[in-house]
């Protein structure tokens, strides 16, 4: 297949590039490499340095290559960014979007995978429930909004142009490659924080001093197995849950990290962020089968940005 990633030189859309050629497909990425990096490409790949806000230079480049499947992974994925310019979140998650959809229709694609949020979509998660498919989202941030949105437009584009689709909803990925210069990942913030002798800061779920926010932390070698079974047609035209359904506070998350650097954290604690639910943990997909258990993958996790300092 000639597969077309948007986003293919980020933390997830590299994984995935990874995988496809390794499946033997025909990659080309688009990425205006505003927050991914080239040196993620893989050699097999192809690079478009092209912005999907940019419609007609999108336009031209999925015309060309005219792509039997599409992998939407390109986003604004920082929830507090959001919320501080929800514009700029509906420009790059909104209509960039758009522009991709309109496009794949006009070339014909067969097939996109869109990349969403299981980790703000349905807002808060109380304990001890998780978020399943099935139950109404309740978006408490302009990120939610904009990635709840494309999941409609996707429904319109299906009924109205045929243009099939799998909606991946995504717990909170962690892996090697994320940015830890950020304001999301932050597996990799505290990990490289942790690697320069610097402080990390949990941030408050209710009140400074508690174990801060629940989150269903998921390696991203899973998300990348749900993307393959999702273009090779194996999940079909559904939405899926991408996550563990394991909840993990953020102290637990730093203790875990420590663990596996080897170190003892100057850990201070912080206020709840604005846009940030409480507590998120998701009901997963059963189909994907067993996933990474956290400590293994902070330990992968650890070692890859240990080796590259």
């Amino acid at each position: 297949m000639r597969i077309l990633i948007t986003g293919g030189a980020g933390f997830i859309g590299s994984h995935v590039a990874d995988a496809c050629l390794a499946a033997k497909h025909e990659v080309l990425i688009v990425d205006d490499l505003s927050s991914g990096r080239r040196e993620n490409v893989p050699s097999g790949a192809k690079l478009v340095e092209v912005d999907i806000r940019d419609a007609e230079a999108l336009e031209d480049v999925v015309s060309t290559f005219k792509p039997d499947a599409v992998s939407h992974q390109a986003a604004q994925v920082s929830v507090s960014v959001s919320t501080r310019e929800p514009q700029r979140d509906a420009r790059t998650n909104v209509e960039g979007s758009l522009n991709l959809l309109e496009s794949c229709v006009r070339a014909g694609v067969a097939h996109l995978v869109f990349a969403s949020t299981g980790g703000a979509i349905y807002g808060e998660i109380p304990e001890p429930e998780r978020g399943a498919v099935g139950r109404t989202p309740v978006p408490l941030s302009p990120y939610a909004c904009s990635k709840l949105s494309v999941e409609a437009y996707l429904n319109y584009y299906r009924h109205q142009h045929g243009l099939k689709s799998t909606i991946l909803r995504y717990a909170n990925v962690y892996g090697p490659r994320q940015d830890p210069h950020g304001e999301a990942g932050v597996v990799a913030i505290f990990t490289q924080r942790l690697l320069a002798g610097q402080g990390i800061q949990v941030n408050a779920r209710k009140e400074p001093g508690d174990p801060g926010c629940v989150r269903d932390y998921v390696m991203v070698d899973d998300v990348v197995r749900a993307n393959v079974l999702a273009l090779s047609g194996e999940i079909g035209e559904t939405v899926v849950n991408v996550g563990t359904g394991v909840a993990t506070t953020t102290l637990d998350l730093a203790r875990e990290i420590e663990t596996a650097l080897g170190v003892k954290a100057d850990l201070k604690f912080g206020p709840k962020r604005s846009g940030d639910v409480e507590r998120s943990v998701l009901e997963p997909w059963q189909g994907l089968g067993a996933t990474v258990p956290l400590a293994e993958g902070i330990r992968r996790t650890a070692s890859w940005f240990a080796q590259r300092r």
